[in-house]
């Protein structure tokens, strides 16, 4: 069985999406994000990033106690080397398939959170429109970049890392497919290969399945105090303010 520390966002869909195609057992273990759970001793304890998602592997490979792992590409190399899918197991292919994860690790996911920052978020936090406008133009341009880099990837390859379905369209997908409603609707005229994959990939029912774990998290709709309050504890995050969540979680441990 596998703890899924979770919140059903693009990254937390990454690893239900895995899941649901592999079929391994695993049970949703919820951490609101804007309630706060992140910083809770408990999951610090495998997560000392205060992110989700996080795994705790109860049967992990080679046997032992039970695994921890976070961040989503390293959750999703793992499951794919524990269950012998998605993932080829040596050589050139496999690498083809890591260098997308590390390509999505390290630019789509956080490009795409940026700009859905500044075009939905920071007009609360930023009295200067002129840092609204510069922020906004600088993330949603970089997310037209990646876009194209997809677009010309999916142009000669049915999938990103080339034929065959991998780890790396699982952990792009859950990001790329919100494209329409983050830049604008019709963004996608402009990179048919990518809406082609992006709608491809949306018919795999393992894909529908994981999309919708956990949706009846989120459903509740909040006051808005109860907004106020999230924005304040989920953006402009410094060491200060998780400090004292890591000092508390360090002493449960000792």
């Amino acid at each position: 069985m596998i703890d899924v520390h979770y919140w059903p966002t693009p990254n937390g869909f990454k690893v239900t999406i895995m899941l649901e195609e592999t079929g391994l057992d695993y049970r949703i273990v919820p951490v609101d994000i804007g309630a706060g759970d992140q910083f809770k001793a408990e999951f610090l304890r495998i997560c000392p990033n205060n992110r989700m998602p996080a795994i705790i592997d109860h049967d992990p490979i080679g046997g032992g106690a039970p695994l921890s792992i976070f961040e989503s590409g390293a959750i999703l190399e793992y499951l794919a080397d524990k269950t012998g899918q998605f993932l080829p197991k040596t050589g050139p292919e496999r690498y083809k398939v890591l260098q997308w994860v590390h390509w999505q690790m390290a630019n789509l996911g956080p490009m795409m959170g940026n700009a859905n920052h500044f075009k939905n978020y920071a007009k609360n936090l930023i009295d200067d429109a002129s840092q609204l406008e510069y922020g906004t133009k600088r993330f949603v341009g970089e997310v037209d970049r990646l876009s194209g880099v997809m677009d010309a990837q999916l142009s000669v390859n049915r999938y990103l890392a080339g034929a065959d379905y991998s780890i790396a369209d699982m952990i792009a997908w859950p990001w790329a497919m919100l494209l329409p409603r983050l830049i604008q609707e019709d963004v996608l005229k402009d990179f048919p290969h990518l809406k082609r994959w992006i709608d491809e990939v949306a018919e795999r029912p393992a894909v529908q399945k994981g999309r919708k774990v956990g949706k009846e998290l989120t459903e509740r709709k909040l006051t808005e105090e109860e907004e106020a309050a999230r924005r304040k504890l989920l953006f402009n995050q410094t060491n200060d303010k998780v400090r004292a969540a890591r000092e508390a979680a360090a002493k449960a441990v000792a």
